[in-house]
């Protein structure tokens, strides 16, 4: 039988397992480096859906049609969502998202994702606030999250 939604939902399931209950916000930024770094480490993503380049920051909007209404979220709010499996490699992955992100706020993780040329370039001239549904590529992403890992 084969699964009716990708790892997305199962990334974020395990993130508020961990966690506990964060801002919707927060859960974003988290989900979306769990992404950046699969693609970084392993060069494929970790799920097929996309992010798109909005004023606070990366954001996937499958993801936001779920808690699009709230402010804090649970897993509560994941009741009956139907989820594909982590492999023990991509719990991996969002352990060490989560170790390394984990404990900043929202807004420090939106304003990292804002520094970072994976969302500046895809805004383009988008002014400040306004709003912007431009794709962050994956390719984009991994040239440029790849090319940290070969600094360090």
């Amino acid at each position: 039988m084969q699964e009716t939604k990708s790892k997305l939902f199962s990334v974020a399931k395990y993130i508020l397992k961990k966690t506990g209950k964060i801002t919707a916000m927060k859960l974003q930024k988290l989900v979306y480096y769990c992404q950046v770094w699969n693609l970084a480490w392993y060069e494929m993503p970790l799920f097929p859906e996309e992010f798109e380049a909005w004023p606070n920051g990366p954001v996937c909007t499958e993801l936001y049609k779920l808690h699009e209404d709230k402010f804090e979220l649970s897993l509560k709010d994941f009741k009956g969502i139907k989820s594909a499996r982590l492999t023990d490699r991509d719990k991996m992955v969002v352990d060490m998202v989560i170790n390394d992100y984990g404990k900043e706020p929202p807004l420090v993780l939106s304003y990292l994702t804002h520094s970072e040329r994976p969302w500046k370039e895809s805004r383009g001239n988008t002014p400040p606030g306004m709003s912007c549904d431009n794709i962050i590529s994956k390719k984009l992403m991994q040239s440029y999250y790849s090319g940290l890992l070969a600094v360090q």
